[in-house]
């Protein structure tokens, strides 16, 4: 997967995925943006509640369970010093419709631990090559959710 990320000015971004659909971000105001946009880390949680929102409808489809409204409310915890990372998150669900809660419960915990990619991209580590105008940054790289 490849996404472009251009500056459009200030702290705006706009991003192209392969899907086509450009999504915008922005810095608040504190930050030195205008607020116009999500930041990227709200578009972390987005992430993650969009990718188990598609994950849940799509397992309650394949129990034959009719969903009327599916809903996820996603609180975040950060740090307090730079880098200000997630370090706590409570996911809410609501799921509406004649489903079982045991069955809803399934759906839910099926797409946190096993299926959403999302979910464990956030918890595995990720290796970064960092290149900068074509040349690979000595040093730059990193891996993402390991201690320094």
């Amino acid at each position: 997967m490849r996404v472009r990320t251009e500056w459009l000015g200030k702290r705006l971004f706009e991003a192209v995925p392969p899907s086509g659909h450009p999504v915008r971000m922005d810095a608040n105001e504190a930050a030195g943006g205008e607020g116009s946009a999500p930041t990227p880390l709200e578009l972390v949680l987005i992430g993650l509640t969009g990718c188990m929102g598609v994950d849940v409808s799509m397992i309650l489809e394949k129990m034959r369970l009719k969903a009327d409204t599916i809903r996820f409310e996603a609180e975040a915890e950060r740090r307090d010093e730079p880098p200000k990372a997630i370090t706590h998150v409570k996911l809410t669900v609501f799921i509406d419709g004649e489903i079982p809660p045991n069955k809803a419960w399934r759906a839910v915990n099926l797409s946190l631990s096993k299926y959403c990619s999302v979910a464990h991209s956030l918890r595995a580590p990720i290796d970064v090559r960092l290149v900068l105008n074509g040349d690979e940054v000595s040093g730059g790289n990193d891996t993402l959710g390991e201690e320094n």
